[in-house]
This record gives C-alpha cells, structure tokens and sequence, in this order.
C-alpha cells in the first residue's frame, strides 16, 4: 500500500531555547551550541544584543530550516532604566552624553510619561540597532563615528509597566516588564521615557522572558547543555508549539512526502500538516487552489 511509504525521519532535529549570558552575541551562542549539541547544522532567530540575557531560539539539524517561518512576532522582557543620564547608544555601553538629576522625579511621574509610549507608537531605531543604512548596519557606522539618523517605524508595546524604583545618588533606577511586538527597541523606549521626563534616561539590564510562544520555561543554560546536551523542543513539538496545524489522511502525508500539494481549506499563514500519528509532515502555505509545502519536514526515504 501507498501509505506504507517510509519518511526520512529528522533524527536529533529540534529547537534549543537557550538562556543566554550577558557579553556573548548571538553568533558566540551558535558556535558554542554547534560544540555542545556536535553538529554544524546550529541557527538563530530573534537576535539578542552582548548585554542582554535570557531567550534565544537555536534551530538543530533540520529544524534549522524552521527558523524562518516561526511567527516571532511578540517578545517580553524584564529591564532596568535609569533616569538621569543618557548615553550614545542608550545603554549602559555607551558614553553618558547628558542627562539631568532625577533626585526630585516622583514614581508618579515616571508612570504618567510611560502611557504615551504605550500601545501603537511611532519609534526611532537605536542608533547602535543592525538596522542597513546604505548597505550598512547602524551599529557598524555608529561605532565609525559617522553621523547615524534612523527614520521611526510603527511599532506596538502592549505592556510598559513599573515594578520598583531605586533611588541612586541624582538617578532614579526603574526596573520595568515589557511586551512588545518584533522591531521594538526597550533601549529606546529607556531613551525616551528619559527625553519625556526632562532628564535623560538609559538601558542597564535587559533580559528576554519570551520570544513568540517560547519562554524561559524551556530554556537550557550553555553551561547545563554542555553538561548534558538535549533538546528544549523536538521537531514535533517544536511545530506544536509555533504553528496552527491541520490535521491530515496518510495518503495526503505521503503525497506532502513526495513534493506534491494539497488542496487548500481556507487556513492563513504558514501552517503545519500533521498526520493521523501526530507526525509532523510539512510546513504549507495557501495560495490560489493550492496549499503548497514551505518545507517538508518528512520526505519520502
């Protein structure tokens, strides 16, 4: 029978979501991951910046090739801002280049110029952000000493919430919880939260919770994952985690096997075909009368 048809099974396939430490970028974790898990087949999606901790999604094997269709589109942190001095990058990296004493500022008022920049807002980039200026990364022509001007996006930041303040000589530490979409600095949001208040204001910790449905909950420290290399997701479970899925007859999974498409049903999006086993077979994606694999997680052996 058809349905008898072996699938190259994706063996050692799945995501790592790695706790990361401060002062390694994003390439350092790949590498180091590549050495723990043994294999060259190590990617990332959602970068995070040297100073920042916490969640990074690491494609293993195959699962490599899931990294671009995962819907990323939300992400939460825990951060400390401090009011009273601004930097050249907005964060605690970067040269003080202003400010104004914060002795005087009351939560009351941190919490009022916090509103307006919550919700759908108009945001200027980081100027150390790896957004291309003329085919090159802000960061890169910042630390060039060329002049960088980044034009605002659209961005949304459904949560900017206070939590404790601290009192530091002239500054004013807030730390804060944060939930945003993708393309939304917290830097700048400390930026201009301290433009608002008349004293300027920086990032001095930063620490991601979660990246689309992936938390901490899951995350591996390098340290542990050297000691005992795993998996926080296999492939299967990694697609559960991140896509809608549609549930298909074996013979449409040996079709999906073979390269061929299915007929659409009306889903958005990229979403995942999973047969009756609970395998997943292939990422689709509908267009026209076709729903077409993106990738095929199980091809015909």
């Amino acid at each position: 029978m058809t349905t008898a048809r072996a699938f190259l099974e994706p063996d050692g396939a799945g995501l790592v979501i790695v706790d990361k430490p401060a002062g390694l970028t994003s390439h350092d974790v790949v590498a180091r991951c590549r050495r723990a898990m043994g294999t060259r087949k190590v990617g990332h999606a959602g970068t995070l910046d040297p100073m920042a901790t916490g969640v990074l999604v690491v494609g293993i094997e195959r699962a490599t090739k899931l990294l671009g269709h995962l819907a990323l589109t939300t992400k939460a942190y825990t951060a400390t801002i401090r009011l009273g001095a601004s930097t050249t990058t907005d964060d605690a990296e970067g040269e003080v280049n202003g400010g104004a004493s914060a002795s005087g500022l009351g939560s009351d008022a941190v919490l009022a110029a916090m509103t307006p920049l919550t919700g759908d807002i108009e945001q200027v980039p980081a100027t150390v952000s790896a957004i291309k200026v003329d085919g090159k990364r802000a960061h890169q022509l910042a630390r060039e000493g060329a002049e960088v001007r980044l034009e605002a996006r659209p961005v949304r930041v459904d949560e900017f919430a206070a939590h404790e303040f601290r009192r530091e000589g002239d500054h004013l530490d807030v730390d804060v919880t944060v939930e945003c979409s993708s393309g939304t600095y917290v830097r700048s949001l400390a930026r201009d939260l301290g433009a608002a208040l008349g004293v300027g204001g920086h990032l001095t910790a930063l620490r991601r919770t979660r990246v689309g449905p992936y938390g901490l909950d899951h995350a591996i420290t390098l340290d542990d994952l050297f000691e005992r290399p795993r998996l926080s997701y296999g492939i299967d479970e990694a697609i559960a985690a991140g896509f809608a899925t549609r549930e298909i007859t074996d013979e449409q999974a040996v079709d999906l096997s073979l390269g061929r498409w299915l007929d659409p049903i009306g889903m958005p999006g990229v979403y995942a075909a999973v047969a009756p086993d609970g395998r997943a077979m292939a990422l689709l994606q509908e267009s026209g009368k076709r729903a077409s694999s993106v990738f095929v997680v199980r091809p015909s052996a």
